[in-house]
C-alpha cells in the first residue's frame, strides 16, 4: 500500500545513523517507488517534524509533476498541497526539489499573478518559491518572469532568496544574455553581493569585475 505510514516504515533503515547528513539520493530513490501516492497520504508526510519524511514527500510530489501521464486534476492538487502546506516546505531543499514542477509546471500555460504575490510574501520561502518555480520556464527559454520577479527581490535581505535570485537570472541569462546585462545594469550597484556572485558567475572576466566593481563603488 502506497500509504505515508508504509513510506515511513521504508525510510526508517535508510536514514538510520544519517541523521548529520541524510542519504538524499536513497530518500529520491525510495520516493520514486512511490509516485503514486494519493496526495492525501502525501500531505500526512508534510506533517512529519523530521526533515527526511519531508524530503520524501516533496520528492514524490516531484516525481509525479514530472509524470506525463498525471492528469490535470492531479497537477491541481499537488500545487493546491504545495500552497496550502507551504508551512511545511521551509528549507531551501524543499522548495528547490518541488516548485519547478509542481508550481512552475503547473502555471507554464496559465496566469503567473501567484508569483508576483508569493514575491511579496513576508516568508523567504514563499518568495524562493517565486523565483524556483520559474525554471520551468527557464528552460524553453522563457525568461521574462524569471527577470521580473528578480527585480522585485534583488534587494532581498535573506540570504537564501539572494542566492535564488543570483542563480536564477544567471540560468535566464543562457538564453537572453542581453536581459542579464540589462538587470545587472540596474541592480548591480546595490544587490547583495551573494546575489551578485552567483549572477555574474558566468560572464567573462572583463564583465564580471565591472559588475562587482560596480557593488563596491
Amino acid at each position: 500500500m502506497l500509504t505515508a505510514s508504509a513510506f515511513l516504515a521504508e525510510l526508517a533503515p535508510v536514514v538510520a545513523g544519517h541523521e548529520d547528513r541524510l542519504p538524499m539520493g536513497k530518500i529520491f530513490a525510495l520516493a520514486k517507488t512511490y509516485t503514486a501516492m494519493p496526495v492525501d497520504q502525501v500531505a500526512l508526510l508534510l506533517d512529519e517534524d523530521a526533515h527526511a519524511a519531508r524530503v520524501g514527500a516533496v520528492s514524490i510530489m516531484d516525481f509525479r509533476a514530472r509524470q506525463r501521464g498525471t492528469s490535470e486534476d492531479e497537477r491541481r492538487a499537488l500545487f493546491e498541497l504545495y500552497l496550502d502546506r507551504h508551512d511545511r516546505i521551509d528549507t531551501w531543499d524543499l522548495v528547490d526539489r518541488a516548485a519547478p514542477h509542481v508550481v512552475g509546471r503547473y502555471l507554464a500555460d496559465r496566469p503567473r499573478t501567484l508569483l508576483y504575490e508569493l514575491a511579496a510574501s513576508p516568508d523567504p520561502w514563499r518568495r524562493r518559491t517565486a523565483i524556483t518555480a520559474t525554471w520551468y520556464f527557464i528552460k524553453s527559454g522563457d525568461v521574462s518572469d524569471t527577470f521580473a520577479l528578480a527585480d522585485l527581490l534583488a534587494d532581498d535581505p535573506d540570504e537564501y532568496v539572494q542566492k535564488a535570485v543570483g542563480g536564477w537570472v544567471r540560468e535566464a541569462g543562457k538564453h537572453d544574455l542581453d536581459g542579464l546585462r540589462a538587470f545587472l545594469d540596474r541592480h548591480a550597484a546595490t544587490m547583495p553581493r551573494t546575489a551578485l556572485r552567483y549572477a555574474v558567475e558566468h560572464l567573462d572576466p572583463d564583465e564580471r569585475t565591472h559588475y562587482l566593481e560596480a557593488r563596491q563603488r
